[in-house]
């Protein structure tokens, strides 16, 4: 098995259009949510979403490619671009051939769809767009990424709802580390915050009105995101002998299913995927320092997930670092876990473990160390990425600091 590490990074989300914009809005606590700017916003008793307001694909891509393109596409290619570009890696010739593409979404296409309804229904239009279908397809941003770059090896979506984008890393690291594949272009993107998307979401009555407090006694819930992460995963071997830059090392991954509830998780079921992750990285609980937690800011996901912790690394669990980004970037559902990867590679190399900012009360259930408000200076030797999607749906990532 090969060792498998990091070499190119890009990134979109409510904090910046970069990688390095992201990582330091994440360092100064800054909070990526607004007042949503949509159509029939007033419609809404839910008004605020974490935007990518800096975000304009009319400034990066032609008039006839974004008819071809939904946002989150738009937003996924962007940070390929980005991330393909740090690693210095060229996919010419039979390089492409054993490249792989695997991206992770839940909703891709949301904004299209809201589009095209508006024009039958609203404005009693008979036709709409006749790239609506290949703009919607969850695959969208995986096709696109793979034309792009001209990575013509395995290449394939995956939408387990918020835990898309760990089980499309993780498949890619797993595919690399056996020798499926030489490299992987791989990560997540959604852009949900439409309409229709709001108002569906409006009805599970799990969403925040003013702002997301995760591990918070006073939480109220969820904010919505949107955003993408992109990473370039490549044999460490092949790495060095190109001179690429190595901003991390993927250790492990770990899945699991709760089997149980469409809506509820489940504490055993999230322990499970922790210690497979674990177990295939070959670490030792108390060698993690950071867990990037799912943290969406619900009663039930919060306590379920500290309980999982406290099951998953004993007593190491008063000892390790936990925050939750989403309470600075939303969450960005299919998306969330790679947003939330470039926090954890950025806490790695820099030593800087990210806040859960708007933590105001203590939650007597919650009481581990979720460094409230304020980032942390820290030194890791390896941390920890929790997605726990609808469905019971569980993946979790372990990477580690790169030191040869």
């Amino acid at each position: 098995m090969r060792r498998v590490v990091v070499t190119g990074m890009g990134v979109v989300s409510a904090l910046g259009s970069t990688a390095a914009e992201h990582c330091a809005a994440l360092e100064a606590g800054r909070s990526g949510v607004g007042e949503l700017e949509m159509p029939d916003v007033e419609r809404l008793s839910v008004r605020i979403g974490a935007q990518a307001r800096e975000f304009r694909g009319e400034d990066r891509f032609s008039r006839s490619e974004l008819a071809l393109l939904d946002r989150a596409t738009q937003m996924a290619l962007a940070a390929a671009d980005e991330a393909v570009a740090q690693s210095g890696v060229s996919f010419a010739g039979e390089a492409g051939l054993r490249a792989a593409t695997v991206i992770g979404t839940a909703l891709t296409g949301m904004g299209t769809i809201d589009e095209a309804y508006r024009a039958v229904f609203q404005e009693g239009k008979n036709r709409v767009h006749p790239f609506v279908v290949p703009r919607l397809m969850v695959s969208g941003p995986t096709s696109n990424i793979s034309m792009r770059h001209g990575l013509r090896g395995p290449a394939w979506s995956v939408s387990t709802a918020c835990s898309s984008s760990n089980h499309a890393i993780g498949q890619a690291f797993h595919m690399v580390r056996a020798g499926m594949a030489d490299i992987a272009v791989t990560g997540g993107a959604e852009a949900p915050l439409v309409f229709g998307v709001m108002k569906a979401w409006e009805g599970l009555r799990v969403m925040a009105r003013d702002a997301c407090r995760p591990f918070s006694r006073n939480r109220t819930g969820m904010v919505q995101g949107e955003g993408a992460a992109i990473f370039v995963l490549e044999p460490l071997e092949a790495a060095q002998a190109r001179g690429a830059p190595i901003l991390a090392e993927i250790a492990g991954f770990g899945m699991s299913a709760d089997a149980g509830d469409i809506v509820q998780p489940s504490a055993e079921g999230a322990a499970r995927a922790m210690r497979a992750a674990l177990e295939d990285a070959g670490i030792a609980p108390e060698e993690i320092g950071y867990v990037n937690a799912h943290g969406t800011g619900t009663a039930a996901n919060d306590r379920t997930e500290c309980e999982a912790l406290r099951a998953a690394f004993g007593a190491h669990a008063e000892r390790l670092m936990v925050s939750s980004t989403k309470s600075m970037h939303g969450h960005c559902l299919g998306g969330a876990g790679a947003v939330e990867l470039a926090a954890v590679i950025h806490a790695l190399r820099e030593g800087v473990i990210p806040p859960t900012i708007n933590f105001e009360e203590p939650d007597p259930e919650c009481a581990l160390d979720v460094v409230p408000n304020e980032a942390r200076r820290a030194e890791l030797r390896a941390a920890m990425s929790n997605s726990f999607a609808f469905g019971g749906l569980n993946a979790v990532l372990v990477a580690r600091r790169f030191e040869g």
